[in-house]
């Protein structure tokens, strides 16, 4: 004999009722089945709510019916049931209707009354069930388990008396044999004849009963999912359904939130040793989680990962409490009298806090009985009045092997620790089957999925980017992610998600990525941006790992670095301005990004792509001390004087430098020295300096009229006017056999970038191109420098840098 459960959404339609029919004839195939149904999906909520709505007189609960009774009846319908049979069901409809009348009348709710009201959804349910299989399967009866299951007057969570319940119906199927039985689940009745109900999720337990009453071979509970997962797949897309786990495995993953299972279920069928099965309604042929008494420990020590929301924490704590035997003993007997539920409870070693979570819905109730039991201490301030913190949830690894296994713990809150996620309390029982953690409800998604990735995935880095800049730059960053994605996943373990994009007017967001292929069609029909919006989307997505990538210029996105870093979310960023800024900001960003454990890369701010910053921070950590720096550090630059000669302008030289993306959309940037002096800034900073812009010497090749053109189009009109002013300059450097290089110098504290005429002994005089070059004297490096020189300009190499840096955080 099988036990078949069927939950709500198993039969929320006729389309289902069908899958769960043919289900039913294949099993009772070989052997006599019992089948107990819900109702159909959402009805006893909606039955919840017509009861409270005719209470409080509200004609809207006539509406309410009149939608339950449509959907019966159009299923009925649908499922051919013959006439009688549809007579059957309007007549308990009419039947409910008169019950819902009565409550309007009298105003009155009693969780008597409610147990009446929410049973009719499992009885019309397994009557339409019965029915629909009877049309085509005459071996089928309908049992109403009110006739089997006795209970206490406990309404609403009825307490079974397991001994004449087991009596009934082992009497009752001794003397039917019927191939199919169809029973409702969830309803009872007390020894005076009352309807009662088991609680919410009470079908699981009605099936636990008949199967423990009749030692059936296994009791199989169909559900919409493929059994039991290692978290919730709703919030954490790689979770994945168990093959199997233990009985107390179960018990401890469905008290903490896995609603495929009834955690009374359990019990039963513990007992007498008979395993469940949960199965997919939607996927029968999968083999879903097998529940036993013992199991292979072949996927190490946790087994899954649960949560249970709507937690609030309430302590109790004072200097009154050390040592004074029986505050425990008086906070449980108060809550207990309010009939609160206690889900966790921590107390710290010093008896000076004791702290328990309960329902968020059970916290008035809980305030309000502590207080009142503990007026007399709170009045002499020996103790405080009760703390209360809201809007939390308990995330709970679960293991029977968890026991002993060193370093779970640590695993756990280190995870938890890295994305941010702040623990309220902590709890885990002797046993060691449980670690439990009260967290804010917003962190639960990230809790979850950071703690799946640690324990049950392959060792994936996921990093989720938000970028904002689409130009040359931030286009090309975009196709490197999207071309480079395998083979990050293979080679690097590394799985980037691009979760944002935004540029100066639209804005996107996909969880779980964007489409790259599709993506500049997508942001055109994105939303509105404004700094607000996109800062405040990224805030509630709360995904693990997250990098803000700037690839723009501007100074708005650059002093809004600080909110990320509080947020825990690392900054890549080929924007200089952040890091030129005054020193108190630049020391300010470098402290948030080690207090709140948030990466500050920002490689790209002096060689596009080339390890500088890399290559200092790597001198400074051994010990080794900058004493000067020469550099070329303008890409661009370069790139103008390389190519400027004296049978060229420097005007159209300086444009060719524009359009092919070697300088700034605004060329003043390279061109007044502002943007080297940047950079040499930054590194005198990393090398432990402290300096501000201000103290760079920036000697200037431009005529004052350039430096003083009021936009990009009237400065380039003075480089026309002025073209006799650039022709002198490199007509001195090729009379001096010289090559006019931008330089960049720092020595012993001091800073200045200008135009220099290089010899040709100097390792600048063969610099081509756009390429940079960087010479570190160290204490180490004192004759010969270390020298750093590429490519130091152009979106590609750029883009490249930017990449480099998102690399690094999925490998730190």
């Amino acid at each position: 004999m099988k036990i078949l459960k069927f939950g709500g959404t198993s039969v929320a339609s006729a389309e289902n009722i069908q899958k769960v029919i043919s289900i039913l004839k294949a099993e009772s195939a070989t052997d006599q089945v019992l089948a107990v149904v819900s109702a159909m999906g959402g009805v006893t909520d909606t039955l919840q709510r017509t009861g409270e709505l005719a209470q409080q007189k509200e004609m809207a609960y006539l509406r309410l019916f009149e939608s339950l009774t449509e959907r019966h009846l159009q299923t009925a319908e649908e499922l051919k049931l013959p006439t009688t049979a549809i007579a059957e069901v309007k007549g308990q409809l009419d039947n409910l209707k008169q019950i819902l009348q009565g409550i309007y009348l009298i105003n009155e709710f009693s969780e008597k009354t409610r147990d009446k009201v929410l049973s009719f959804g499992e009885l019309l349910s397994s009557f339409i069930i019965s029915e629909a299989i009877k049309v085509d399967f005459e071996s089928a009866v309908l049992k109403d388990s009110r006739e089997l299951i006795l209970t206490d007057n406990s309404y609403t969570r009825a307490q079974v008396y397991a001994e004449n319940t087991g009596k009934k119906i082992r009497a009752f199927f001794n003397e039917h044999e019927s191939m199919i039985t169809i029973l409702p689940g969830f309803v009872s009745r007390s020894m005076d004849g009352e309807t009662t109900t088991l609680g919410r999720g009470g079908s699981d337990y009605t099936a636990a009963i008949l199967a423990a009453s009749l030692r059936a071979e296994r009791l199989e509970i169909w559900t919409d999912v493929s059994g039991m997962y290692t978290a919730n797949p709703k919030l954490v897309k790689q979770a994945f359904p168990l093959k199997e786990i233990s009985y107390e495995e179960a018990m401890e993953l469905s008290h903490f939130g896995a609603k495929v299972l009834y955690p009374p279920t359990i019990t039963p069928v513990l007992k007498k040793d008979i395993p469940i099965v949960i199965k997919n309604t939607f996927q029968p042929e999968a083999p879903g989680t097998l529940i036993k008494r013992t199991v292979e420990n072949s996927r190490g020590p946790v087994k899954g990962i649960s949560h249970l929301p709507g937690i609030a924490l309430l302590t109790l704590e004072g200097s009154g409490m050390v040592g004074i035997p029986g505050f425990s003993k008086r906070l449980f007997e108060a809550l207990t009298l309010k009939e609160v539920n206690v889900v966790l409870i921590t107390q710290a070693s010093s008896e000076h806090s004791i702290c328990v979570a309960v329902q968020q819905s059970d916290l008035d109730a809980a305030t309000e009985a502590v207080n009142k039991e503990f007026e007399y201490e709170i009045s002499l301030a020996k103790i405080r009045p009760a703390f209360v913190e809201q809007d939390l949830a308990i995330i709970a690894l679960v293991g029977e092997n968890m026991k002993s296994h060193q370093g779970i713990s640590g695993k756990m809150f280190s995870a938890l620790g890295e994305n941010n996620v702040n623990i309220r309390a902590i709890a885990q029982g002797a046993s060691e089957r449980n670690i439990s953690a009260v967290i804010l409800e917003k962190d639960v998604k990230k809790a979850l999925t950071a703690l799946h990735s640690r324990f049950f995935e392959k060792q994936l880095r996921n990093i989720n980017v938000f970028i904002v800049g689409v130009g040359n730059v931030g286009k090309r960053l975009l196709d490197q992610l999207h071309r480079q994605h395998q083979y990050l996943l293979d080679e690097l373990m590394i799985r980037v998600k691009v979760a944002g994009i935004s540029n100066s007017r639209k804005m996107i967001f996909d969880s779980e990525g964007i489409d790259l292929e599709n993506w500049q069609q997508l942001l055109n029909e994105g939303e509105t941006r404004t700094d607000e919006t996109w800062f405040a989307r990224i805030q509630q997505l709360n995904l693990v790992n997250s990098v803000f990538v700037d690839v723009t210029a501007s100074q708005e996105i650059a002093e809004s670095y600080a909110q990320y870093l509080k947020e825990s979310i690392a900054i890549v960023a080929c924007n200089k301005i952040a890091c030129s800024s005054d020193f108190a900001n630049y020391k300010v960003l470098k402290s948030l990004s080690k207090k709140y454990n948030a990466p500050f890369f920002f490689e790209t701010n002096v060689g596009a792509g080339l390890p500088v910053i890399n290559t200092l921070s790597n001198l400074i950590n051994s010990g080794d001390r900058i004493t000067r720096i020469q550099a070329v550090l303008s890409g661009s630059l370069n790139f103008v004087f390389n190519n400027f000669k004296t049978d060229s302008s420097f005007f159209e030289i300086v444009s060719q430098a524009q359009k092919e993306g070697y300088t700034e959309p605004d060329p003043r940037i390279d061109l007044s020295g502002v943007d080297v002096a940047r950079k040499i800034l930054i590194l005198a900073r990393e090398s432990g300096y402290e300096l501000n812009i201000d103290d760079i010497e920036n000697i200037s090749f431009l005529p004052q009229e350039s430096l003083e053109a009021d936009s990009v189009e009237d400065f380039f009109e003075t480089l026309k006017t002025n073209a006799s002013h650039f022709e002198t300059l490199i007509q001195k450097a090729e009379a001096n056999s010289c090559q006019l290089k931008y330089v960049a110098e720092f020595n012993q504290g001091k800073a200045k970038v200008s135009l220099q005429e290089i010899p040709a002994t100097h390792p600048f005089y063969n610099l081509e191109g756009k390429d940079n070059i960087v010479l570190f004297f160290t204490e180490r490096y004192v004759e010969q420098p270390l020298i750093i020189k590429g490519a130091g300009a152009g979106a590609d190499v750029t883009a490249s840098g930017l990449f480099g840096d998102i690399i690094r955080l999925g490998k730190s």
